[in-house]
């Protein structure tokens, strides 16, 4: 079997079991058991698999027709332009959480102390610290920390922050409760979806993403509502809390900030015009 054969049985293989990216998984999928690139596809289309390679690519493909996401398969995920170690006890990394990222690395300066509430894999709090640096926004002076109350999570966060020599440091806790400093910058990605509305989701979220991750409660607020009314005892005079919300959740989590003392609100919305982003200062005295 060469790499046009492998490509072309691997997405025909996928589209019958109604994958939805059935051609750009089977790519990736070939690209990661061969190696080959998509340049080196598509000048060396022929070039034959090792019988193992073919072996592996055919397992791969027949446990993404079980809807096994692709991330699981292969134990990575890019998120701002890092790869990323994943694995059944995280939330697979998104595109649109990358709006979150940049809008706390525009934020940032030197110095400053930041959390990331509900970290997962680590993906946004180790990205603001390799960026920041790279753009010297972040030195020796700043305290990068990520949270989360999975243990499997905190081990995956630090094993990311290994992989890419990133001062982070990982505490496993509920919210705050193991929290004792005070920072410039909160950052959270929480779980919002309703819990009525996850046996509704995808096959690939809905049986492979930690339940954990995604469970925000009978009307997907409840983590807002914690942290919001609890970060005050966290957060510096003029600091800011920055979540990333559900595409309608964009009035309740405002008036929750503006109720509970933060000002000078902004809402982003990500590459499909929804809102995703909502930063507040914390300006209560």
């Amino acid at each position: 079997m060469n790499l046009r054969e492998a490509r072309e049985i691997g997405e025909g293989a996928l589209k019958e079991a109604g994958i939805g990216d059935a051609s750009a998984d089977a790519r990736l999928m070939l690209e990661w058991v061969t190696g080959a690139s998509m340049t080196e596809y598509a000048l060396n289309p022929f070039r034959k698999l090792t019988e193992e390679q073919e072996a592996v690519y055919l397992d791969l493909i027949g446990k993404r027709k079980m809807r096994i996401p692709l991330q699981h398969l292969t134990g990575e995920q890019e998120f701002m332009g890092f790869s990323f170690q994943v694995n059944p006890g995280v939330l697979i990394p998104r595109q649109e959480t990358e709006l979150l990222a940049e809008a706390a690395l525009k934020l940032l300066k030197p110095g400053m102390r930041v959390l990331d509430l509900c970290t997962g894999s680590g993906c946004i709090i180790i990205s603001l610290e390799q960026i920041g640096r790279r753009q010297e926004k972040a030195d020796g002076t700043n305290r990068f920390t990520g949270s989360d109350i999975s243990p499997a999570a905190i081990r995956t966060a630090a094993a990311n922050a290994g992989r890419h020599g990133a001062q982070v440091s990982f505490l496993e806790s509920d919210l705050f409760d193991r929290i004792q400093d005070r920072y410039d910058m909160i950052i959270s990605n929480p779980p919002y979806i309703r819990t009525a509305v996850i046996a509704e989701l995808e096959e690939e979220v809905r049986c492979h993403d930690p339940v954990l991750a995604l469970d925000g409660r009978e009307d997907g607020l409840y983590f807002y509502r914690r942290i919001i009314r609890e970060a005050e005892g966290y957060l510096n005079p003029g600091g800011r809390l920055l979540f990333e919300i559900g595409y309608d959740q964009k009035e309740e989590v405002t008036k929750l900030l503006e109720q509970n003392g933060y000002r000078e609100i902004r809402v982003q919305k990500d590459l499909a015009g929804l809102d995703r982003v909502v930063i507040g200062r914390y300006d209560r005295v």
